[in-house]
């Protein structure tokens, strides 16, 4: 029987305009109604994830920039693994080196060195999670993300670590030379941190031991809860870690061949509300 689900956004809970289904929607709050309890797993900001929750009127803890925080439903941070300012200083030089773009997770916010790449990010999160989805189409709604003040910009990074009251809690790189993001993630392998990716043309580095899959068994056995009694659902490769612990693992029906063969099951696509699928499938199991 299922007592937790941990779900991921883009590519999973939204649909490609960025935004929660209905159908997502009332699954999520007829789970919660029956006891079921439901957590946000992002590779997100707190405040980015908010964004788009908050619109749908959705209430529940989040484990945000794939699980380096977490924070409980009222919106105050439970838990967080961030990198030491000596890591994320070392993973700035070694970027700026090969001259590739990033942006720098902190407690604080998220910062940019380059507003116009900040926009190439967002947007190619969104076209990663939906590739029919029209590039250009999503640039306004990037523009209007940036805009409410979720990323700011900044002239040197190196201001970041001198200050006392910051936690790093990712770099998000980016860059449309694959072949240079991939000797990237294969340089920083080793060097105490974890490198993933939310998106073809982007890596994800955190802490060494921050994944959402550990930040989600940390919260779930603080509840006494079990693992075999939870499922997850998600699209891609910063869902692994979740997928391998949890009793369930449910891949979306856009996620890539390699992490559906990963999973134990395949719901519908993130545009035809698959969360609502999965979740729903699970509910009518737990009612026999």
């Amino acid at each position: 029987m299922i007592k937790t689900i941990a779900i991921d956004m883009d590519g999973t809970l939204l649909n490609k305009m960025q935004k929660v289904s209905e159908e997502n929607k009332q699954a999520i709050l007829r789970a919660q109604s029956e006891g079921v309890e439901v957590i946000i797993a992002t590779g997100r900001s707190y405040v980015e994830a908010r964004f788009a929750l908050d619109e749908a009127g959705i209430v529940c803890p989040v484990i945000c920039v794939n699980g380096a925080a977490l924070f409980t439903e009222e919106g105050k941070i439970a838990a967080s693994n961030p990198m030491s300012a000596a890591t994320a200083k070392m993973v700035a030089g070694f970027l700026e080196e090969q001259g590739i773009y990033f942006e720098i997770y902190t407690s604080q916010g998220i910062y940019s060195k380059d507003y116009e790449n900040a926009i190439s990010v967002l947007v190619d999160v969104f076209v990663t999670a939906n590739p029919d989805i029209d590039p250009e189409s999503m640039r306004k709604y990037a523009e209007e993300r940036l805009q409410l003040g979720q990323v700011t910009s900044i002239s040197d990074y190196s201001e970041l670590f001198s200050r006392s009251n910051e936690e790093y809690y990712k770099i998000l790189s980016f860059s449309k030379d694959l072949t240079l993001l991939n000797q990237i993630a294969s340089k920083l392998e080793g060097q105490g941190v974890t490198v993933t990716s939310s998106g073809r043309e982007n890596v994800e580095i955190m802490s060494e031991t921050a994944q959402k899959g550990t930040a989600l068994e940390t919260y779930v056995n603080g509840k006494s809860g079990s693992m075999q009694e939870t499922m997850a659902i998600g699209d891609n490769y910063n869902d692994v870690s979740m997928f391998e612990r949890v009793g369930l693992s449910v891949a979306m029906g856009n996620a890539p061949l390699e992490i559906k063969n990963l999973c134990d099951e395949v719901t519908g696509k993130n545009d035809e509300s698959g969360v609502a699928e999965a979740i729903l499938k699970v509910l009518k199991q737990s009612a026999y």
